[in-house]
């Protein structure tokens, strides 16, 4: 695929559901943040019975073995403000975006295209994030 980029973030969705994804549609070098493996560590914890823990704990386990989280760091947070800023702008509420907007962030602040499976969570960010559905 010729317009497939070199690296990339998943958002949390897409890394959940990377089993189903043809890997074409992917980055070559799929990146996860801190804030996928927190939403991850929470769906654990929120698990209503034993046995979507255990899928849960795997699906977990897995992404703390196979990928070196990106950080939110000072330039994430900086980008995260500005994404807030166009949120609101879009006349969309930013609080419950604001672990997708986090990614998003960490995401922008590297130049990194996000892929989604949702990339209406993102509308009003263009320009500053590049959103790939898959």
């Amino acid at each position: 695929m010729a317009d497939r980029h070199e690296s990339g973030v998943l958002d949390t969705c897409t890394y959940i559901d990377l089993g189903l994804l043809d890997p074409a549609v992917l980055p070559e070098v799929p990146e996860l943040t801190v804030i996928t493996l927190a939403e991850l560590h929470r769906g654990v914890a929120m698990a209503k019975d034993a046995a979507a823990r255990a899928v849960r704990t795997e699906k977990l386990g897995a992404a703390i073995v196979e990928f070196e989280p990106l950080p939110f760091d000072g330039q994430a947070a900086a980008r995260f403000g500005t994404l807030v800023a166009l949120t609101l702008e879009a006349n969309r509420e930013p609080k419950p975006r604001r672990l997708d907007l986090m990614i998003a962030a960490i995401a922008s602040a590297r130049g990194m295209p996000l892929y989604t499976r949702n990339a209406k969570d993102f509308a009003g960010l263009d320009g500053m994030v590049q959103v790939v559905e898959v």
